[in-house]
Order: structure tokens, then C-alpha cells, then sequence
């Protein structure tokens, strides 16, 4: 028998249990409840899909549009899409590996979430290096679509050719 049997004094009493506790926290002064659990901010509705998606996919060219969704809607800014099979992303993340500098730094001052594979495109050694030493493995690491550390290095063009050049000493030294 594979399903999980509870008698029912077992329900009863955990259920008794549980409405106690609860009652506790509901009796406790807002003083010593955690900040979380006192006010818990609302919550806006979830950003449309479409939305969602248009925004990541013109993350990647579009600087224009980028712009104006996020105006349209700030919440944009960290939002991801599954592109399927867990590749999740972010407009960042399509500015990323597209070498578009001019959206990934938009982005970033509005207050994107970045991350290694942007630091090594926009050619910020001072970041990926430190990461790199602190966690070597993250040089194997995949970004959006799989593609590779060094790939988004080399989208930065010569601003990035000392983050490739550090990157090709690693798998010299592997």
C-alpha cells in the first residue's frame, strides 16, 4: 500500500495541533511577528506572456522597442522567459550573447539583475576574473541557449579581448 493512511484521531489531533499554532502567531503583537509575516506587500498581477516574450526577444536587437516596454511596464526588467527544456532568459541575458552593449547597459542602470556571462561581453575583467577565482567551475557554465562564457566574451569585441585573453589562459591551464 503505497498512499500515505492517517487515522482519522491522527487528522484530528495534527489538525488541532496546527489550528493552535496558528491561532499563537495570530495572537502575537505585529512587534515580534518577522516584517514579512506582519505586512506582506500585495502583489501586482502576473506580467502578460506576450509581454514577456516580445520584451526578452527584443532585449536581444531592439533597443527602441526594449526601451519602450520597459517604460510601458517596469516590472519587465527582470522578467524570464522559458524558451523550453529549462532555458530560461532575460532581455539581459539576449543582450548578453548578441554583443548589445547599448541594451545590456540600459538595462543594467535600470536595475537589471547581471550576472558573469554580461560582465565578460561588456569586457569587465575587475568582475569576471574575482568570480572566476572564487569559482572556477563557473567557466564551464552555460548561459542562455547553452551558449558559452567565452562565446559572450567574444560578442564584446575589443572592448572584451582581455576577458577572452584570461579565459584562454584558464583552458591552458587545464
Amino acid at each position: 500500500m503505497d498512499q500515505l493512511y492517517v487515522s482519522r484521531r491522527g487528522f484530528l489531533s495534527g489538525t488541532a495541533a496546527s489550528t493552535i499554532a496558528a491561532g499563537f502567531a495570530l495572537a502575537l503583537p505585529s512587534e515580534i511577528l518577522p516584517q514579512s509575516a506582519a505586512q506582506a506587500p500585495a502583489k501586482s498581477p502576473r506580467l502578460s506572456l506576450d509581454m514577456v516574450q516580445e520584451f526578452v526577444r527584443v532585449g536581444h536587437f531592439d533597443w527602441d522597442r526594449t526601451k519602450t516596454l520597459l517604460t510601458q511596464e517596469p516590472g519587465l526588467l527582470n522578467a524570464t522567459w522559458d524558451w523550453g527544456g529549462g532555458d530560461w532568459e532575460t532581455a539581459l541575458g539576449g543582450a548578453g550573447h548578441m554583443g548589445r552593449k547599448d541594451i545590456a547597459l540600459f538595462l543594467i542602470s535600470s536595475g537589471a539583475r547581471m550576472d558573469i556571462f554580461q560582465a565578460a561581453m561588456l569586457g569587465r575583467l575587475d568582475i569576471v576574473k574575482p568570480l572566476l577565482t572564487a569559482f572556477p567551475n563557473l567557466a564551464a557554465s552555460k548561459g542562455p541557449h547553452g551558449i558559452t562564457l567565452m562565446t559572450h566574451a567574444q560578442k564584446g569585441g575589443e572592448e572584451a579581448v582581455a576577458v577572452v585573453r584570461f579565459l584562454e589562459s584558464l583552458s591552458q591551464q587545464a
